[in-house]
């Protein structure tokens, strides 16, 4: 198997990673196979603490054990766009992207495992069949699929280079001054914190553009163009500037008195060249019920 490492995997260790991929085996059985060079990255051995980088290549073969499969769910899709060799799905709040090790249940992949089973890419392994990107499960919004290896490759190419615009609709606490601006400040894992991301200044380059759309009272309903992709973005860079995403507790905004899911922020603008061919793809939908929600709230 090979695997090239996203962004989002980015700084893991070695071993929890491939734990991450390969669930029907042990933490033990992978580290023993790191350890006896069965596991190489970019053609080299490393130990199982290996930091990993975006980009990557993880080569190895898996030992023949019982396989755990992932069940294809009748779930249904809110497809806004498909062609031959890709999709993109209006993925709800509250649905994981993929399946993990403790939940194999009612993801993405599960529903599209059942509408297409075999014809999605497997590029990064059968827990993520068919999945290029990602969102946070409470954060909705579009997301692209791949049917196939080759257009696997061709998207996650156009994202590496920058080439596909994504725009994203939040409602953050405060109020914010400025009409527009860009918060550019390197994002890295929260090294106190493994499950958070943090602006720290060995991180990456990171460069999101703020427009603000509405002012209220305590709080500000902006659109945000994500410039680069780093994992947790948007909620890192607005609690960077002290306007945290609304209900996003776990980048310090706190339950505020109307209630959602947790963070109030949706993808829900793409635009991308369509696969093998030159037509340029614009898509968009509307605030989905979380915006709506607090909107409502806070208009009145």
């Amino acid at each position: 198997m090979i695997i090239y490492v996203d962004e989002n995997d980015e700084n893991k260790r070695l071993d929890s990673y491939l734990s991450e991929i390969t669930p029907n085996l042990s933490r033990s059985k992978i580290q023993e196979l790191i350890k006896s060079s069965s596991v190489k990255i970019n053609d080299t051995t490393k130990k199982p603490s290996y930091s990993l980088k975006e980009n990557d290549k993880i080569e190895f073969t898996i030992p023949q054990t019982a396989p755990l499969t992932i069940e294809p769910q009748n779930i249904p899709l809110n497809i806004i766009y498909e062609d031959e060799n890709m999709l993109v799905v209006n993925k709800p709040s509250g649905m994981l992207t993929h399946p993990t090790t403790t939940e194999r249940e009612n993801t993405l992949v599960n529903a599209l495992l059942y509408k297409y089973g075999e014809n999605l890419s497997n590029i990064n392994g059968e827990f993520r069949r068919g999945i290029i990107h990602r969102l946070d499960r409470n954060t909705s919004g579009l997301l692209m699929a791949a049917k196939n290896n080759p257009t696997h490759e061709y998207l996650a190419n156009l994202i590496k280079n920058r080439q596909i615009t994504k725009k994203y609709r939040a409602i953050v606490k405060g109020n914010i001054e400025k009409n527009e601006f860009e918060i550019d400040a390197p994002i890295g894992r929260d090294l106190n914190q493994p499950h958070k991301m943090s602006v720290t200044e060995n991180g990456k380059p990171s460069l999101t553009k703020v427009k603000v759309l509405e002012r209220f009272k305590d709080a500000t309903y902006v659109e945000l163009t994500l410039v680069t992709g780093r994992t947790h973005q948007i909620r890192v860079h607005m609690k960077h500037i002290n306007h945290p995403v609304f209900n996003d507790t776990l980048y310090g905004a706190g339950m505020a008195k109307v209630k959602t899911q947790e963070q109030v922020l949706q993808s829900f603008y793409l635009r991308f060249t369509k696969p093998f061919g030159g037509e340029i793809i614009e898509l968009q939908v509307e605030p989905d019920e979380k915006i709506e929600k607090v909107l409502k709230y806070l208009r009145s």
